[in-house]
């Protein structure tokens, strides 16, 4: 006797459908490319500020070659640090 087809007792496969996410106001879309645009500023701002200290130290040193790596970490440390005073004061 054969069996008569019900959900769940045969090789029924269900296909996931994908869900698009709502489209964003005209205010989220503001809201977060300003959040971005100030964050990439603010690091470029930062790397713009190690690399000139780094320099600095490349000009005390003489111009001398080979320390670029210090030069670079000092630079960081000093001009990380700079910002952690300003934040504490």
């Amino acid at each position: 006797m054969a069996r008569t087809k019900t959900p769940g007792n045969g090789t029924t496969s269900r296909k996931s459908v994908a869900v698009m996410p709502a489209p964003k106001t005209e205010v989220e879309k503001k809201s977060s490319s300003v959040n971005l645009s100030a964050v990439n500023r603010s690091a470029m701002n930062l790397e713009e500020q190690i690399r000139v200290r780094a320099y600095q130290l490349y000009e005390e040193r003489g111009y001398t070659p080979g320390h670029e790596a210090e030069d670079w970490l000092v630079a960081e440390r000093e001009v990380l640090g700079r910002g952690d005073d300003q934040q504490s004061a």
